[in-house]
């Protein structure tokens, strides 16, 4: 088994200069994730997402399937729903007429769990595990969160400065 902390490894992460998905903080009827959660579908179906998303692709315990259960929809379906293709805005009603139309309040309190996710929570022991695999924990000591962390290691935001 290759150990994911080694310098090759780092340096690809790091020279990622498109990524195949958008950033979580990119929003799609209104949702963060939504947007990239369904990049990562198309990659999916393609056969083309990357070994490194693969085990946590779809997990209920992940952004994936948290939002997933806040829509009322399982992922499976919403990956036999892709199959069909649409816009994002249309696959977004398909998931709002089969399972739950959130209504104002209810994206606010999915896009404040899933910005701040990481921070001082239970994932944040994930987090810590990804980037001691990665042998970046030292100058990411200061990206608390789930999305931080995913910016910059696809390369949407500078390396940090360590605290």
């Amino acid at each position: 088994m290759k150990r994911r902390g080694t310098r090759r490894h780092r340096e690809r992460i790091f020279s990622m200069i498109a990524p195949p998905f958008r950033s979580p903080r990119d929003r799609v009827g209104g949702l963060y994730y939504f947007g990239r959660m369904l990049d990562k579908i198309r990659c999916h179906l393609r056969g083309e997402l990357p070994e490194e998303y693969r085990p946590n692709f779809g997990l209920s315990v992940g952004l994936d399937g948290m939002l997933c259960g806040m829509l009322g929809v399982g992922h499976a379906d919403l990956i036999e729903r892709m199959r069909a293709g649409g816009t994002d805005e249309e696959v977004l009603e398909w998931c709002y007429a089969r399972g739950t139309r959130l209504n104002r309040a209810q994206m606010h309190i999915w896009n404040e769990f899933a910005r701040k996710l990481g921070w001082n929570d239970r994932v944040a022991q994930f987090l810590a595990k990804v980037k001691a695999e990665d042998g970046t924990a030292a100058e990411t000591a200061n990206l608390p969160t789930a999305f931080e962390l995913m910016d910059y290691r696809e390369g949407r935001s500078q390396r940090p400065k360590t605290p």
